[in-house]
């Protein structure tokens, strides 16, 4: 990994340390993963999910942002 990456992620991380940082930033990255999987098999399925499929599915995950 790159010096400067490391600084940056240093000062960042403060006392949580790299480690939690990279735990907590592959458990994203496998999630999203997961999506990419689900979509893709959906799609092969069902073919190209539409707009309102993906709002819908973003409703569900994320929470209905005008309700805020």
């Amino acid at each position: 990994m790159p010096a400067e990456l490391v600084t940056e992620l240093r000062s960042r991380t403060g006392r949580r340390g790299l480690s939690s940082y990279f735990t907590e930033a592959i458990r994203h990255q496998l999630a999203m993963d997961g999506l990419a999987e689900i979509v893709a098999d959906h799609e092969e399925a069902q073919g190209v999910l539409t707009e309102q499929e993906i709002e819908a599915g973003r409703r569900k995950l994320f929470g209905d942002k005008d309700a805020e």
